[in-house]
């Protein structure tokens, strides 16, 4: 089964590219060639392939050296690139906004200097008259490398910028004591379908991989008191490339900076498990690579509206998520079903550490009436005309509580 999944995803890279994917073939290498990964017998093979389906591009769903992408272009006689540079292909296309697009050429820069072998195959035979005098060949590649190095210490120059302004826009949030719910998940799940429904927005959402590419943040309403920022990510794919996973660090890390961890499953896929084991695989990198400790997820099971009666009766009968242990919400994206379980299921979860005061404030205060019905729940409040003074009982999480102390220090609160 993981090699369907693997066929069927690489069939849907390649097409996310705006190409026509003529044929995908799976071939098992014992003994992996140093200079063109395959074997004298399945290269034959696969060059007449190609040229009887009049390819003009061949993917390799894998990893490849320079010299073993330089030696098959020559054999095959066309382009080729490997997984990373396919995934980094549809980056490019796909990253809107400044932070994207530095982040996209700073790992192409990055991928791209290990392969100027490449590049200048034709001068590395060139030598000068002495033997310790490099040839034309070496000085030309250096020059690109010192050249390529140059850009990459500009372009993460720029993107320290960009993370200085994120954090200042998650201070803001934060300051404004809005939660922050981040959207992961297998590309493909349904995560900017659910984004759309919840904050009403238009994000891009098609069924391809990478179809939204830079994090796009929504307010949202959980209820008529409460609110909280939607954050919705890149997806997410089996392999997911180190460089990669290193030069969106500051996109991913919205997900580990939030309150809450939505994690998008796509119900209908016979492969959810397997896309769900690479999606973890991918947080537990990050939360290493940042030093921070993963924030509470829920499982979101996506697509249910796919799904027939006895297959939803069956997957809802087995509890909890056989993988992490966590309860799972149903919903779909796409009708509606299961987004007020989702709420209550987010709610619970962000106000868990709340709990119910006492508050007692001047009746012509309405700036504090106005501020509770905002941001806490009230269950009750009463008005004494004779000491002009207003008792509510609400509850409240613990940012709440600091903000009315800090807010209204004139207030008196106590707990119910």
């Amino acid at each position: 089964m993981r090699q369907t999944l693997r066929e069927e995803e690489t069939r849907g890279l390649v097409e996310a590219l705006g190409s026509e994917c003529a044929f995908v073939k799976t071939v098992h290498i014992r003994n992996p060639s140093p200079s063109h990964l395959f074997s004298s017998g399945i290269l034959e093979n696969i060059r007449q392939e190609l040229e009887a389906s009049g390819c003009e591009l061949f993917v390799v769903d894998g990893d490849l050296t320079p010299i073993q992408q330089r030696n098959l272009e020559r054999y095959l006689s066309c382009k080729v690139i490997d997984r990373t540079g396919l995934i980094l292909e549809i980056f490019g296309l796909r990253a809107r906004t400044k932070a994207g697009r530095l982040q996209v050429e700073t790992a192409r820069l990055a991928y791209e200097r290990s392969r100027l072998v490449r590049t200048w195959t034709h001068l590395e035979r060139q030598r000068g008259g002495r033997g310790f005098i490099a040839g034309p060949g070496e000085t030309q590649i250096e020059s690109d490398r010192r050249m390529i190095d140059g850009a990459l210490l500009r372009l993460k120059k720029q993107l320290s910028e960009v993370e200085r302004t994120r954090n200042v826009q998650r201070s803001d949030r934060k300051s404004r004591d809005l939660p922050v719910i981040a959207l992961v998940g297998y590309t493909n799940a349904g995560k900017s379908t659910l984004f759309n429904t919840l904050s009403s927005a238009n994000v891009f959402a098609k069924d391809m991989p990478f179809a939204t590419l830079d994090p796009t943040i929504r307010a949202i309403e959980l209820d008529s008191n409460h609110k909280a920022a939607l954050v919705d990510t890149v997806g997410f794919i089996t392999d997911l490339p180190t460089s990669l996973i290193e030069s969106f660090k500051g996109t991913l890390e919205e997900a580990v900076e939030a309150d809450i961890i939505l994690h998008v499953h796509d119900a209908s896929s016979p492969d959810v498990y397997q896309q769900s084991e690479d999606v973890i695989e991918i947080l537990d990198s990050l939360e290493k690579m940042v030093g921070t400790a993963l924030p509470p997820i829920i499982d979101v099971w996506n697509k249910i509206d796919r799904l027939d009666e006895a297959e939803r009766d069956s997957l809802e009968a087995r509890g909890e998520d056989p993988l992490t242990g966590r309860e799972r919400v149903f919903i779909s994206a796409t009708t509606g079903t299961g987004l007020e379980e989702l709420k209550s299921s987010i709610k619970t979860i962000i106000y868990r550490h709340a709990q119910n005061y006492v508050i007692r404030f001047d009746t012509n205060s309405g700036d504090v009436r106005s501020w509770l019905y905002r941001n806490a729940e009230v269950f009750d409040i009463e008005d004494d005309a004779d000491t002009m003074q207003t008792t509510a009982t609400a509850r409240l999480d613990t940012r709440a509580f600091g903000q009315l102390n800090s807010k209204f220090p004139n207030v008196v609160i106590s707990k119910a």
